[in-house]
């Protein structure tokens, strides 16, 4: 690719100064050899700010091999059942595993379970792989699946992914190596759900020890948050929240082994530092690639834009609590004084395709024949008159720090003038972001969600149905009998004909109720090392680093 490796300015001089008068004593890094003071807990230390080496956090050309991931924020969790943020699925996929998992085609394949059959409408059972060990030295069985699954319907948990497995009545134990799981009525998409990075299989002895903090007074997942202990393929090494994770090869893992010794997922919040990292070997995979970098990242020699079709939705909602949200009328107004054309264009570059609905077009049950709610400020005016709200109101719009919402916010603020809105914006910190939207406590927001299930099961009914209002999806706490019995009825009915036609008329009822504005259905853009090798993304998202290696 043309380009060229200049730093362009986005390294200030001193720090290149520094650089080489470190280079210059003989003091570019650490050996492999080297290890930072530990701290209390046995976990290295963070270094002081201010007095850490640049060089030290580049990749190394010999010796161990690290892989870095610079991206946009932390994982609040490390604890599978008790988060629901992209960050926190990536990094616990390479930590746990699950029953079964997607290939890249979305087909079922097996994972901890070799083999499944249906037993009758309602009973599905697992025959288990044999001679697996969690990275604290206890055994895989069929007890390890029922206290999982058992730990995510515990109401004393709480569990924001309970409504994953929230159709099973009952797990038994056949023997230690095999299971049956009950559900209270036929469920299609079983298979796909225990494939969701939220049914990972955590050690039960790690189970029993976050219960134990829970009988001490502390929340669920106080344990686990901290110290994961899974099967898979890397485990967790260090955390500095707000900085970096690092995990390093399971050599003890049951499949193909790691080809690399670690991974560190460091935080780099500005999109144009992410691709300085990448330009100037600090990182090897830089996520996400603002759309505006697109050019520069192509531009690079050694790298190149990976760019991954999504089964994901980005969106505005609106808060259905809160007036004047209340009122559909007043949703469908400010849906149809927002030109999604102009946001993709503007904002996204082009990148991603116009949502219909909430459902991208892999999805089972998406219906290319459901009409959206058209762009009309005239008619948007209209509403707003018709609701008493003519002259408009005042109200916010949060975000996160992700520069694309960021620019979505400021166009919504601009575009509502035209319907007297008076729109301000609030920038929150992830972790008080998905907090404080679980609680309600926001009018307007901008946010993304992914379809990890590829069945309409997951795209609807944990974003809209009642029961999910809050942490476990539905942000817009939408709840409406009608949409709720169409949900109920999709995930009961065993006929994929007769799901498609029900999900076809949840569709159309999601337009007309307006919870939210659906923007597009993205494309995943990174920038990746031409050193990394074996690496690709899953529609649903997950980044695939289990058999990644890399060059010199």
């Amino acid at each position: 690719m043309a380009g060229s490796k200049r730093l362009r300015g986005f390294i200030p001089l001193l720090v290149i100064l520094m650089m080489l008068f470190v280079t210059a004593c003989g003091g570019g890094g650490n050996s492999a050899e080297e290890k930072p003071p530990e701290t209390n807990n046995g976990n290295p230390a963070a270094p002081e700010p201010g007095n850490k080496d640049k060089d030290q956090d580049k990749p190394a050309e010999g010796g161990a091999k690290d892989l870095v991931v610079a991206w946009l924020s932390d994982p609040p969790s490390m604890d599978p059942h008790m988060s629901t943020d992209q960050q926190t699925s990536i990094v616990t996929s390479h930590i746990y595993n699950t029953l079964v998992m997607h290939d890249k085609d979305l087909v079922v394949q097996p994972g901890l379970a070799e083999s499944w059959k249906a037993v009758d409408d309602v009973t599905w059972e697992f025959k288990l792989r044999q001679g697996v060990k969690f990275t604290d030295g206890s055994a895989f069985n069929a007890e390890a699946v029922k206290a999982n699954i058992d730990r995510l319907l515990d109401p004393k948990v709480a569990s924001p992914r309970a409504s994953l497995v929230d159709m099973v009545k009952e797990v038994k134990v056949i023997d230690e190596f095999t299971v049956q799981i009950v559900t209270a009525y036929p469920f299609s998409p079983l298979l796909a759900h225990l494939a969701h990075p939220g049914v990972s299989i955590v050690s039960p002895e790690g189970i029993k020890k976050d219960y134990e903090k829970v009988k001490a007074g502390e929340k669920a997942g106080a344990y686990l948050a901290q110290n994961p202990a899974g099967s898979g393929t890397f485990k967790l090494d260090n955390w500095n929240p707000g900085q970096e994770v690092k995990l390093v090869k399971n050599d003890d893992h049951w499949g193909d082994k790691a080809k690399i010794d670690s991974v560190t997922f460091k935080v780099v919040s500005e999109d144009g530092t992410r691709i300085a990292e990448l330009e100037t070997g600090y990182a090897h995979i830089v996520e996400p690639v603002s759309p505006s970098s697109i050019s520069r990242v192509e531009g690079l020699d050694g790298t190149y834009l990976n760019r991954q079709a999504s089964l994901s939705l980005s969106y505005i909602g609106f808060n259905m609590e809160k007036k004047p949200f209340n009122d559909v009328r007043v949703r469908q107004a400010l849906s149809m004084a927002i030109n999604k054309d102009e946001v993709i264009s503007g904002v996204y570059e082009g990148t991603g395709i116009p949502a219909v609905g909430p459902l991208a077009p892999d999805v089972f049950g998406y219906d290319a024949s459901v009409k959206p709610i058209e762009n009309n400020l005239d008619k948007a005016k209209e509403l707003m008159k018709e609701a008493g709200l003519e002259k408009g109101f005042s109200t916010t719009i949060w975000t996160n720090d992700n520069p694309e919402r960021i620019k979505i916010a400021e166009y919504v603020q601009s575009k509502l003038k035209e319907l007297n809105v008076d729109v301000k914006i609030e920038v929150l910190e992830w972790g008080a972001y998905l907090a404080q939207t679980a609680e309600g406590k926001h009018d307007m927001f901008i946010l993304g969600w992914s379809t990890v299930t590829a069945d309409s099961d997951y795209g609807l009914y944990l974003l809209f149905h009642s029961a999910n209002a809050g942490e476990p999806g539905n942000r817009t706490f939408t709840k409406d009998p009608e949409l709720d019995k169409l949900l109920d009825e999709g995930r009961k009915e065993s006929d994929p004909e007769k799901r498609k036609a029900i999900y076809k008329k949840a569709q159309e009822k999601l337009v007309e109720l307006a919870p939210m504005l659906y923007i597009h259905h993205q494309e995943y853009l990174e920038g990746v090392s031409d050193k990394v090798k074996g690496y690709w993304r899953h529609p649903n998202g997950i980044m695939q680093l289990h058999g990644v290696s890399l060059e010199p």
